[in-house]
This record gives structure tokens, C-alpha cells and sequence, in this order.
């Protein structure tokens, strides 16, 4: 069986952490943690705990308006340890250039991270 798991978020001007509203490389792990704890409820029925990340790639700025759409799947599955890969994509890009409000949708989403990492099962089963 295949675990899928998609959440897409709207950076925020709170989101913002270095001039030119660039966001947080840490906002996307935050990200694919949230994946992860979905992942891990609908296969174990329990939030689990992130034990490591393998792997993080940066490929592309995000900033403050852009929407990214975070994925994740389960690729292995131990005894109590969940292997787990993710990608972040850049889906809309914020246009401060023509308005405050402006945002065009991207014709191709573009990949701004990846990652992989290892999840344990929590709870009693």
C-alpha cells in the first residue's frame, strides 16, 4: 500500500525571516513535518516523533505570498521506524513588482526542496 500525504500553504509576511522576504529554510522542514505527522496518523493512528532528516536540499528562494505545496510519501516501513521522502514546489509566486496583492500562478510548479528523513511509531500498539 502507498502513503501520500499533500498539504499547500501560503507563506506569510510572518513567515519572512531575511531581506527581499525570503523565508525560512526551516518554514519547509516545518512543512514536511506536518506531512510526516499526517503520514504517520493515517498508517499508525498516532503522531509518532521525526528521529532524522538523511538529506535536505534547498533548489529555489521562497518568499513571503508564494504558495507551496509540500508532499510527502512513506518508502519504507519497519518495525517501528517509517522511512519517508518529501518535496516542496513552488505553485504561485507573490508579485510585489505589480501590486501588494498581485500573485501569478506558475505554469510549472517549481521545486524548491527535498528531503528525506526517518520517522518513529509513538504509542502503545
Amino acid at each position: 500500500m502507498t502513503y501520500r500525504s499533500m498539504i499547500r500553504v501560503r507563506m506569510s509576511s510572518q513567515d519572512a525571516h531575511y531581506g527581499g522576504n525570503l523565508v525560512d529554510g526551516a518554514r519547509l522542514l516545518q512543512l514536511f513535518g506536518d506531512v510526516a505527522t499526517e503520514l504517520l496518523v493515517e498508517i499508525d493512528g498516532d503522531e509518532g516523533l521525526f528521529a532524522a532528516y538523511d538529506e535536505v536540499t534547498f533548489l529555489a528562494p521562497v518568499r513571503a505570498g508564494d504558495y507551496i505545496e509540500a508532499t510527502g510519501e512513506i518508502v519504507a516501513v519497519g518495525n517501528r521506524s517509517r522511512k519517508m521522502k518529501f518535496e516542496a514546489r513552488k505553485v504561485i509566486t507573490a508579485r510585489p513588482d505589480v501590486c501588494d496583492s498581485a500573485a501569478e500562478l506558475l505554469p510549472e510548479p517549481v521545486l524548491v526542496c527535498t528531503a528525506s528523513g526517518t520517522c518513529v511509531r509513538g504509542g502503545d500498539k
